[in-house]
């Protein structure tokens, strides 16, 4: 189905009907065009019904006041004098009751349209996001995108509700009532009518305008208030770090504050549209009522005709309010949308080739082939990088900040495109195969890992969806964090919190490695997995890292040089280019940037230590001692808390 739907700056209204026509009439579902013809026909039933209403008001009235056509003998004009105003005030509600349950019949029938229409465009939105490219998201706030990706599916509903549950119907009133002034009163009833209408539409429209860039101040600072709180209460533990959080509430209240003037302003300037749409109106209904009672007093018309103008004219400022808040809602929902189907609209940075086939990893090599690649144009960062990988091999890359480390591994996982080069995994160019299959053969445990607010099984088996509890249970085995989830409360079905911050850093990489362990990649990519963690935890994620890497084409981004001791090879990178490569010994044994980089962290490790030594030989004298419950009491004796 075609995707790309767009509404320009100016809220182009037949745009973005046109976009959703495809999801309010889908080719794909016969049962949602019936209940869109089914609907049409309610809705022409009931308008019918609507027309009608005025009619019955004025014969009841009529036959109140005697000025209908009456039977000759005395009787009979005795039993029509009776039954007929009752038999029309009972047309009357009878009409108004058929027009009120079609309206509910027809909205109800129509509601599963409007709905499916919401949800496959939502569905659409949202998957296309995470198909837009890294760079995108980085450059944007995810509290804003929620935001945009909220309002725009409220939008979708109110257009898709409005056009076809009250533009039209409105449109079919306005005409039936034009015809029936004709027919039932002159022309000049008509004039009157319809230059009220223009006089309406033409008001509201310029007014709704006006109140269009109130409402974009509005959501340029709804949505900058709510990115300020998801910022701020993502980095809550910061906050607290610093005591900032009187600056972070003064922070979102100034957003909240420019949020308050535009509401402010929008709510006076509908004010302002009301009461001009009630003047404009009231004067119409006014110069039709005087023209009616011109004609009574001449003979020409009724006192029911003056009830049925007046019942006429009231029913038509309702189609006509109507129009007015359709108009001031599509218009705004337009606006609300515009963001929305311009993340739609936009082109996925990397893309799979027309027939891309899927990657085959029979071996899991890798090589990187006079790779250059900047994410600015005027500052480069890899500059003909080329090295390999053997199948089965662990290959690490150090180098100090800003080399190109983690470019590397975002350029394999194809996160970007290569400027120039090749990255090839068995011979094959990564660009010439299915992104899925791609990222299906490599297996990430990064530097920072963030988990899912849902529990521990959950986060586990999101490495491989369809595996089974006990395979998941024995992944978590392999990567030593069985242990502690069977000692929690709820076991496997933990929660983790925001981000995992229930868990402690360890705790998050291990389950990384267990849901990386499920995954069973070919291929293994280590981006400074450790780098986070105290020595204690390193050695443990270290042992489990081993275990997952055996047998397994592993590339390591390392930080902490004394996790990488035992790989086949290392890269030194400087400057986004190659400066030493080798093993630790031979490159120890040449002296250049890697052992200078060698013996700075254990420089840092070993006062590191010294200085831990110090504070526990000064805090020595000062500790009391383990208490121990008297004997013979039961009670186990007490030892000092283990320092975490």
């Amino acid at each position: 189905m075609k995707r790309e739907i767009s509404a320009g700056k100016s809220g182009s209204l037949l745009k973005t009907i046109v976009g959703l026509w495809p999801y309010i009439w889908p080719s794909d579902r016969r049962d949602l065009k019936v209940r869109v013809m089914i609907a049409m026909v309610l809705l022409l039933v009931a308008k019918l019904a609507t027309i009608a209403v005025p009619f019955t008001f004025k014969w009841a009235v009529d036959a109140l006041t005697g000025q209908n056509a009456t039977p000759a003998d005395a009787s009979a004009w005795l039993v029509w004098a009776l039954a007929a105003p009752i038999l029309m005030t009972i047309a009357y509600g009878g009409s108004r009751i058929l027009m009120a349950v079609l309206t509910q019949v027809r909205d109800g029938i129509f509601a599963k349209v409007s709905m499916h229409a919401v949800r496959r465009l939502a569905f659409m939105v949202f998957e296309h996001m995470h198909q837009l490219s890294l760079r995108y998201h980085l450059e944007r706030k995810t509290g804003g995108l929620t935001r945009i990706l909220e309002r725009g599916r409220n939008a979708i509903e109110t257009i898709v509700r409005m056009v076809i549950l009250q533009a039209v119907p409105t449109v079919i009133e306005l005409a039936l009532i034009v015809g029936v002034l004709l027919y039932q009163f002159d022309w000049r009833y008509v004039v009157v009518v319809v230059v009220t209408v223009i006089g309406y539409t033409g008001f509201t429209y310029f007014a709704t305008e006006w109140r269009i860039g109130i409402r974009r101040r509005m959501n340029d600072s709804d949505t900058d208030a709510n990115v300020k709180a998801v910022d701020s209460l993502l980095n809550y533990e910061t906050v607290k770090y610093f005591s900032a959080e009187e600056r972070e509430a003064k922070r979102y209240d100034r957003s909240m504050e420019r949020y308050e003037q535009a509401s402010v302003q929008s709510y006076v300037s509908l004010a302002v549209l009301n009461a001009g749409q009630a003047t404009i109106f009231t004067i119409g209904l006014a110069v039709c009522m005087v023209m009616c009672v011109m004609g009574i007093q001449e003979g020409r018309n009724t006192v029911g005709d003056f009830v049925m103008i007046n019942a006429m004219m009231i029913q038509l400022y309702q189609p006509l309010n109507f129009m007015g808040m359709v108009y001031r809602e599509i218009k705004q929902a337009v606006i609300d949308i515009e963001t929305m189907f311009g993340i739609l609209a936009r082109k996925p940075e990397i893309e799979d080739r027309p027939g891309a086939p899927p990657l085959k990893v029979p071996d899991g090599a890798i090589q990187f082939e006079n790779v250059h690649f900047a994410y600015d144009a005027e500052r480069p960062i890899l500059k003909g990088l080329s090295f390999s990988v053997p199948a089965g091999k662990t290959v690490a890359i150090v180098g100090p900040s800003g080399a190109g480390k983690s470019t590397v591994s975002r350029l394999l996982y194809r996160f970007y495109e290569v400027r120039s080069g090749r990255i090839l995994i068995d011979g094959q160019d990564i660009r010439d195969v299915t992104q899925t299959s791609l990222r299906a053969a490599i297996g990430m445990v990064p530097q920072d890992t963030v988990l899912f607010n849902d529990t521990i099984r959950y986060n586990i088996r999101y490495g491989r969806w369809d595996a089974t509890d006990a395979e998941v249970e024995e992944a978590a085995c392999l990567a030593q964090i069985d242990g502690f989830i069977r000692m929690s409360p709820k076991g496997y079905e933990t929660e983790v919190g925001e981000r995992g911050l229930k868990l402690s850093g360890g705790e998050k990489q291990r389950v990384a490695i267990a849901r990386t362990i499920l995954k069973a990649p070919p291929i293994l990519l280590l981006d400074e997995a450790t780098s986070a963690l105290d020595s204690h935890t390193e050695r443990e994620i270290q042992d489990a890292l081993e275990r997952v890497s055996k047998n397994r084409t592993t590339l390591v981004i390392a930080h902490r040089l004394s996790t990488i001791v035992g790989a086949d090879e290392i890269i030194v990178l400087n400057e986004g280019m190659i400066a030493e490569r080798g093993t630790h010994q031979v490159l120890l044994a040449k002296g250049g940037l890697y052992a200078s980089l060698w013996n700075r962290q254990r420089e840092a490790e070993a006062a590191r230590e010294k200085l831990a030594m110090v504070e526990d030989a000064l805090s020595a004298p000062n500790r009391n001692p383990p208490s121990v419950e008297e004997p013979g009491n039961g009670a186990p004796a007490m030892r000092p808390a283990a320092a975490e």
